[in-house]
């Protein structure tokens, strides 16, 4: 048996915590429902010592910025009390006391007093630049159609799945990352801080010393003596790449460049897809109009070459074309996505098949990244080893010619 901590509301909204032992998370929602509650987080207290829950963001002075996982977690919590029969109303205001961050808590606030002065949900949200379009218009959608905690499941769904894509990449390339931050600084410890030490020692030898062992010596010169030359160019070539991708031209060439990039090319063309059809897929699910759903997607996306894709489509639509054929006239999307979306027009079964095309290149992105990953720290140990190496190897080469130097 376990200690699992909860919070659940009643059937006024009054917020209830506290800890329940149990075998499985499962167990303790069951019997929170035998109890007429209605449970909003479940989570196992800490180990060892028994009925002391975990701590929550508001023990802590630094709360962050808002991020994804806040906006998933009011989504997740609110769909939880409408789907429990709670008034609109009343789950906010239980969301406006469980808010763990007060930025957060001011924001559910100002919604809650614009819901209860008339306005609806989709507009009072579409007030704080938090919510995004994608998320305004589902819910407007939800309630429109009478089903908005439906529309609140499929968004948590919709934003747990990306949060899980993005969370596996960049889990998969933080190793790499590290290793190349580590054996960098080696190498810029050596030539800083290591050879100057042999300056001493060299000096007066000048040109007797081999080739490899001056051009080392020369490049910690110039690292400690003009490492702000270096900086200022840097610092000069990102200003003017920025305000370059900054203009209309620039960024269509600077994204139609990443998706022509040898391996890396397609693993992010297929993660654009996987995003594109997923909001797609989302947005239609939940009742949204083509048309608008386009509109949604194309300005959610990151990349301008896949954004222009999805203006021919809306084009098409408007033209009574349909999806798929302006998709493969573009040549944005693969031709497998392209292939799945015309089945699912001819189906009828456009949103199930949209989503059916994010799950499948979510998998291969993962795949692939991890594939990537496995092949790049490798090379990438080799390489600063051998730049590694070759700086030892100049010194120890230099240091055994010593007696050969003329006097």
């Amino acid at each position: 048996m376990a200690q699992f901590q909860f919070r659940a509301a009643d059937a006024e909204g009054k917020v209830v915590e506290g800890t329940i032992e149990a075998a499985e998370s499962s167990a303790v929602v069951a019997r929170l429902h035998d109890r007429g509650l209605i449970p909003i987080r479940v989570g196992a207290a800490l180990s060892g010592r028994p009925g002391l829950a975990v701590p929550t963001a508001k023990a802590t002075r630094f709360e962050g910025r808002l991020g994804q996982r806040h906006l998933l977690i009011v989504t997740q919590e609110l769909s939880a009390l409408l789907s429990a029969g709670l008034p609109l109303d009343r789950s906010l205001a239980t969301l406006t006391e469980l808010a763990d961050h007060s930025e957060m808590r001011r924001i559910l606030d100002e919604v809650l007093t614009a819901v209860r002065g008339g306005k609806s949900l989709a507009d009072a949200l579409g007030e704080h630049k938090f919510f995004p379009p994608l998320y305004v218009n589902m819910v407007r959608a939800g309630e429109i159609g009478g089903f908005l905690d439906a529309s609140l499941l499929r968004l948590s769904e919709y934003l747990e799945r990306s949060q899980d894509l993005r969370r596996e990449v960049v889990s998969s390339l933080t190793y790499p990352a590290v290793l190349t931050a580590v054996l960098g600084a080696s190498l810029v410890f050596l030539l800083i801080y290591v050879l100057p030490r042999f300056s001493a020692l060299f000096e007066g030898m000048g040109k007797a010393l081999p080739l490899p062992a001056r051009i080392v010596m020369g490049t910690s010169d110039a690292i400690r003596h003009y490492w702000w030359v270096g900086a200022a160019v840097i610092a000069l070539a990102v200003t003017l790449f920025r305000r370059w991708v900054a203009t209309p031209a620039g960024r269509l060439r600077w994204d139609q460049t990443k998706l022509r990039l040898v391996g890396l090319g397609m693993v992010l063309r297929k993660m654009e897809v996987s995003g594109v059809t997923r909001t797609l897929g989302t947005l239609l699910k939940s009742g949204v109009p083509m048309i608008q759903a386009l509109d949604i997607a194309r300005a959610v996306v990151g990349n301008v070459v896949i954004a222009n894709a999805l203006s021919d489509v809306e084009v098409g639509v408007r033209e009574g074309a349909g999806v798929s054929n302006p998709l493969a006239r573009s040549g944005a999307f693969p031709a497998l996505a392209v292939q799945m979306i015309s089945v699912g027009e001819e189906t009828g079964r456009l949103d199930d098949m949209l989503l059916r095309v994010s799950d499948h290149y979510d998998r291969e992105v993962r795949a692939q990244v991890i594939q990537f990953t496995r092949l790049l720290e490798p090379i990438m140990i080799v390489v600063m080893g051998l730049l590694v190496g070759a700086v030892v190897v100049s010194m120890l080469t230099a240091i055994f010619s010593i007696n050969d130097l003329p006097m």
